[in-house]
């Protein structure tokens, strides 16, 4: 007798769930088996623990009795080491996407890396600029240390008697509105 460690399809439609059994080779996917050993919600998102549950004990037991795993039962047990991860089978090339959909592929992944460009781009033009005021600041800085005390007076009492003539008139006076 073959034994088989398979999934076996459960749930409502459009929404699967899958019990691990053990099961002879013999007997219908959804029908008789030996024992169930794990479940697999696809439901749930892959990070979840409960995505993939497995009773490890049961499944080295009938591992070591000659139970053959199906291929994406192996695909969990490599996963959860306990036994060698399956080599994936390369898909088709009957499968492969044709002409125009790789030309279409190939044109968003450039269009995306002109993008990538395209703001590394300013980003350092920026940066530049920012150097270039940072300087003239430190630059301004340095030259009022380095100016003596007089000549500022001195350019203070200058914008004296200029600023007093540019003063705008107060309000006019209540006699002049009415």
């Amino acid at each position: 007798m073959a034994i088989k460690i398979r999934l076996a399809r459960a749930g409502a439609k459009k929404r699967p769930y899958y019990h691990i059994v053990v099961a002879d080779a013999r007997s219908p996917r959804d029908g008789r088996f030996v024992e169930k050993v794990g479940s697999y919600n696809p439901m749930l998102p892959q990070e979840n623990q409960e995505r993939v549950r497995l009773n490890l004990d049961r499944i080295k037991y009938w591992l070591s009795v000659g139970a053959q795993p199906t291929d994406r039962v192996a695909l969990f047990l490599g996963k959860a080491s306990v036994i060698e991860m399956p080599v994936m089978r390369p898909t088709p090339l009957k499968s492969a996407p044709k002409a125009k959909a790789q030309e279409r592929v190939k044109e968003a992944e450039e269009a995306r890396k002109a993008a990538a460009e395209a703001a590394a781009a300013p980003k350092v033009k920026e940066d530049a600029a920012e150097e270039v005021v940072v300087e003239e600041v430190v630059a301004e800085a340095a030259a009022e240390e380095a100016a003596p005390e007089e000549t500022v007076v001195e350019v203070a009492a200058e914008e004296t008697p200029d600023a007093a003539p540019e003063k705008a008139p107060a309000e006019p006076s209540e006699e002049a509105t009415a």
